[in-house]
């Protein structure tokens, strides 16, 4: 060899050694999801003034703020598979809590597996997949073993009858289901004097931390960390510090507190979950000091839960990952606050379809901004896979979600003109679509013919708390709608 190319060589072999590893992370796109229980949108950046939500507010600086999303259907574990599979309830056939999605997809591929299979790491801290009520979690979407945290947790004992298993805690873990009714009631709020780590999102919040600082061993394998942070999720607990912030008496009571009037039936709610916890009933649920109470404990456990994602979001931005992560807030539904006389969700109504979506794209979203596109749970699969560069997904599970890249490169793009959620009662489904101005509910059972069913017609810009169902007074409207609505299949029947 010539001393010349000798030299070339060694200097070449020299600067090789001298350059970092390859560094997949630096190139491609992490992932932070964070999913929250029972959110609704009352987060400062949404306009909340009684909101006290620093953390979730600079996030919304960040990306891009949806003013108009929507959850597929408002219930935990249904939201959730429209989350994961980018499969709606109808098309799934699954719309309660006990069932798990692989009962009727077994080969489905999931948003953390789709991730996975191209290259990621795929770990889950939380309540991602709904846990509880017979349901389980699913091996197959992690690439370890998801972390659990409690969704009921007492620390006084006083507030679990004695430190006995509660209704509410038995059917979250899965224990004595066929006993529900025999078991004590959990009192509806706790408020102790002590460190954010007592509660589970605090711990979440630790172990988020943990595995960001982990991933950073591994710069060559992107991320996918979803966070599932259980507050403001009912019993309302969360440390005592966090109510103090708020001022009890500065929040208004719910304006309307009636059902929807010429609404039918069965698009009503009485009870439900809030009474499961003590002592809440029906009746004293009518009492305006108990009212208060539930939206003062609400806002505090928000406000919790807000600080736990802040210190998230500031070891995201120490380590560096910062400007190579996509983070996304997401709640799975919204909740009644007394609104139409409703507590926690479970209807078609705005206060329990409406969610807070933000996205956080570097290089791609526009920080700061705000959308009116119409959107829903099931677009954040394709979302995400296109921002990551990914291969547009194909299933094999239905995928009824479209991506929003566009609207996050500029929020005045328009994808779609309606989103599309749904809410069953007894034998009848209520499909539902949601355009800018109105909302139509179809009540029927599936297959029947469209004569049998029953309508609701909500008009936002003049009513936007739902006090009254125009349906039977502007036909022109109902059928305008419908002709929307018909664009979607009929519901899958439940199993």
């Amino acid at each position: 060899m010539r001393c010349l190319d000798f030299w070339l060589w060694g200097a070449l072999v020299v600067g090789m050694s001298l350059m970092p590893p390859p560094a997949f992370a630096a190139t491609r796109t992490n992932v932070l999801l964070i999913c929250v229980d029972d959110l609704k949108p009352v987060l400062g950046c949404y306009g909340d003034r009684l909101a006290r939500t620093p953390n979730l507010d600079r996030l919304a600086a960040r990306g891009v703020r949806f003013e108009l999303a929507y959850c597929n259907q408002a219930v935990c574990a249904p939201s959730r598979n429209n989350l994961v599979l980018g499969s709606r309830s109808t098309s799934l056939g699954i719309y309660g809590l006990s069932q798990n999605f692989r009962t009727v997809a077994p080969e489905a591929v999931t948003l953390p597996q789709y991730f996975m299979r191209h290259g990621y790491r795929a770990e889950a801290i939380g309540k991602i997949l709904h846990t509880g009520h017979g349901n389980h979690d699913d091996a197959a979407s992690w690439s370890v073993p998801p972390i659990h945290e409690r969704v009921v947790e007492y620390l006084d004992p006083q507030n679990s009858a004695g430190g006995q298993l509660t209704r509410e805690e038995a059917y979250f873990t899965n224990q004595r289901l066929g006993e529900i009714g025999s078991l004590p009631r959990g009192a509806a709020t706790e408020a102790m004097d002590v460190p954010d780590h007592a509660y589970a999102d605090g711990r979440i919040a630790d172990e988020a931390i943990r595995r960001l600082r982990a991933a950073q061993e591994r710069p060559e394998v992107p991320f996918f960390l979803a966070l599932g942070f259980v507050k403001p999720h009912l019993p309302l607990t969360a440390p005592k510090r966090y109510f103090e912030v708020h001022d009890a008496q500065a929040f208004p009571l719910a304006e309307y507190r009636r059902a929807p009037e010429g609404a039918p039936a069965l698009a009503h709610k009485v009870g439900g979950e809030i009474v499961n916890y003590a002592p809440l009933t029906v009746e004293n649920l009518k009492e305006e000091a108990t009212q208060r109470a539930l939206i003062h404990a609400y806002y505090a456990c928000v406000t919790f839960m807000d600080a736990q994602v802040g210190r998230v979001l500031d070891e995201l931005e120490r380590l560096g990952w910062q400007e190579h992560t996509v983070v996304v807030l997401w709640g799975d539904h919204g909740w009644h606050l007394g609104d139409h006389g409703y507590w926690t969700k479970h209807t078609n109504y705005e206060q329990a379809n409406r969610i807070p979506l933000i996205v956080v794209a570097p290089g791609v979203a526009r920080p700061g901004a705000v959308t009116r596109q119409l959107a829903e749970t099931v677009d954040l699969y394709p979302t995400l896979a296109e921002l990551a560069g990914l291969p547009r997904p194909s299933g094999p599970q239905p995928l009824d979600g479209i991506s929003l890249v566009p609207v996050l490169r500029d929020p005045a793009t328009r994808l779609r003109d309606h989103a599309y959620h749904c809410y069953p009662r007894g034998d009848r489904m209520g499909r539902a679509i949601r355009t800018e101005r109105h909302r139509l509910v179809e009540w029927k059972v599936p297959g029947a013919p469209a004569e049998s069913a029953a309508w609701e017609l909500y008009d936002f810009e003049t009513d936007p708390q739902e006090r009254r169902n125009l349906a039977s007074e502007q036909p022109e409207v109902v059928q305008r709608l419908r002709a929307i609505l018909a664009r979607h299949p009929e519901a899958r029947p439940g199993r």
